[in-house]
């Protein structure tokens, strides 16, 4: 699986980027976070920082937080394929 959605049960913004990816029919793998910041080591390691949603993408080599840039990228890159 090359997409990656790094996500929080019940985080509003984590729940529009899986909204979005399910609209447009894109595969990916959900990897879900612990509620505290400080226990979030895996989102830290692969987006330098501990916020959710973070999407990898790895067949293109990106990696991005912020959700409404998540979901400008899945509906301009991601559903154009």
């Amino acid at each position: 699986m090359s997409i990656t959605l790094y996500a929080l049960d019940g985080c509003p913004y984590c729940e529009a980027v899986h909204d979005a990816l399910e609209e447009h029919g894109i595969d990916y793998e959900t990897v879900w976070v612990d509620g505290l910041h400080s226990e979030r080591d895996e989102v830290k390691r692969v987006s330098g920082q501990r916020a959710v949603p973070v999407l990898v993408d790895d067949e293109r080599g990106v990696t991005m937080n912020e959700s409404e840039n998540i979901l400008t990228y899945v509906g301009t890159t991601l559903a154009a394929q």
